[in-house]
């Protein structure tokens, strides 16, 4: 069971991704989370503070998650970062309308708040890296040492531009299953590249 206050975020996520921040109206919000208007102050006070409630209530997930990860003792280096793709790439598909609200918000915004905690999200992933990077080479289970940066950028970048690109991939290769079966196959065969990408980066050889 989701919160009234979560059932309103999500009503909200939905009109932001569809028609950005500016497009969407607390009354649109309100009839779609099926509440009376005055709730949507009840719980935020404000549209802009319901907007960067959302963004801070999605970025939490994605550090708990993160935060999961470093923690584990049960797993090596190389399992973690499969762990983080097989994650992030989770969150990338079945969180579409937040994903495409971020991309937008990487280009336009000017909520000092928003940039706050896009910066904070990038960062924490780029310390997640750094450390699983220098425990693997120290462990000598990786043997190349990549910029941070540019495997953060591979990773991300690779996910963000195969999921809007998805339904062009579709019909470019003329396929005509039902969505939710090409979506399934599409995500499985783009871990499986981001992987072999990470495993050349990172000079990780599977038997040794």
């Amino acid at each position: 069971m989701i919160s009234k206050e979560e059932n309103i975020l999500f009503a909200a996520e939905k009109l932001f991704a569809e028609k950005g921040f500016e497009g969407t109206s607390t009354r649109e919000i309100a009839k779609t989370a099926n509440v009376n208007i005055s709730m949507i102050s009840y719980y935020f006070g404000s549209k802009e503070k319901l907007y960067e409630k959302l963004v801070e209530y999605r970025m939490n997930e994605g550090q708990f998650f993160s935060k999961d990860i470093l923690e584990r003792t049960d797993m090596n280096e190389w399992e973690k970062m499969k762990k983080i793709v097989d994650q992030f790439s989770e969150r990338v598909r079945h969180q579409k309308c937040f994903y495409r609200i971020m991309q937008r918000e990487q280009l336009h915004t000017k909520n000092p708040q928003i940039i706050a905690f896009l910066k904070q999200t990038k960062m924490g992933f780029l310390s997640m890296y750094s450390r699983i990077l220098e425990s693997g080479l120290k462990k000598k289970i990786f043997t190349k040492n990549p910029p941070i940066y540019l495997l953060h950028s591979t990773v991300s970048g690779t996910l963000f531009y195969a999921s809007n690109a998805k339904e062009m991939y579709k019909e470019f290769l003329n396929d005509l299953e039902e969505e939710d079966i090409f979506e399934e196959r599409y995500y499985t065969e783009l871990n499986i590249h981001i992987k072999y990408l990470l495993k050349d980066l990172l000079g990780y050889e599977e038997n040794q």
